[in-house]
């Protein structure tokens, strides 16, 4: 499967090959925003119907790392003309690392704009994970309509949110949830895999840091050795706080002081 994703490129429109098409102007707002498509229509099914429609350019945005119990979740946003997504682009999760890797200055090459920011462990304890993780995709989001300013370029009609949750927030385009939008629309994938790409990095800088644990092999995922480097050596700084298996470390400790 992913050798013959890595070899087949996206058949899609360019949006200057529909500028004949429907006016975004005529779209109404809740035809903007319902999700007209099926969970397992293919990659960039989307955009190749808000093309259609007139509907460009849009942003999409995506997190990794809403699971683990340690570290960041980190959230990008992406705005890329289909027909210039890499060869290979798919959701991060069907992709290896290796192949994430090679996809990443890819990405950054045909995108117009993106953004990757990341909500730390802190703020995940305070907040909830959902809640930070929608935090760090606004700030993505914001991010890259900066730039878009920046350059001159049109502000975007729509924000596709990967997930059934929208970002609660004033001043971003109007939102479409797409579930598993990482796996129907390019520009959530091309997220998905900034976003992969940079938490992968940072789990593998800090294993350096705090060593015993495996960050570098499991990424900060509840797997059974690193729940028992958790009960072994006790949780640290950056372990998430509201997470179960954290929080009996953390009474295991106290119950030992």
């Amino acid at each position: 499967m992913r050798g013959r994703l890595a070899q087949q490129p996206l058949a899609l429109p360019s949006a200057a090959a529909t500028a004949g098409d429907e006016a975004t102007e005529g779209v109404s707002d809740a035809a903007l925003t319902a999700d007209d498509g099926v969970r397992d229509e293919p990659l960039g099914a989307v955009e190749a119907r808000l093309l259609r429609q007139g509907i460009w350019p849009v942003i999409g945005t995506d997190e990794a790392g809403r699971g683990p119990l340690f570290g960041p979740v980190v959230a990008a946003a992406v705005v890329i003309e289909p027909a210039a997504a890499p060869i290979g682009l798919h959701d991060s999760k069907r992709l290896t690392e290796a192949e994430r890797e090679a996809l990443l200055p890819q990405i950054a090459a045909a995108a117009v704009a993106f953004a990757v920011v990341a909500a730390d462990s802190d703020r995940i304890g305070r907040d909830t994970i959902l809640r930070a993780s929608l935090w760090a995709m606004e700030q993505a989001v914001r991010a890259v309509l900066a730039q878009l300013e920046a350059k001159g370029l049109p502000r975007p009609r729509l924000l596709l949110v990967d997930g059934n949750r929208a970002i609660a927030a004033r001043g971003l385009p109007p939102q479409r949830t797409l579930v598993k939008g990482d796996a129907r629309s390019v520009a959530v994938a091309a997220a998905s895999v900034l976003a992969k790409v940079e938490r992968d990095r940072q789990l593998v800088a800090l294993d350096a840091e705090f060593p015993g644990y495996g960050l570098a092999r499991h990424k900060g995922y509840p797997t059974p050795e690193h729940l028992e480097a958790l009960r072994r050596l006790g949780p640290t700084s950056l372990h998430r706080r509201g997470f179960a298996p954290v929080d009996a470390a953390w009474a295991q400790r106290q119950a030992r002081l």
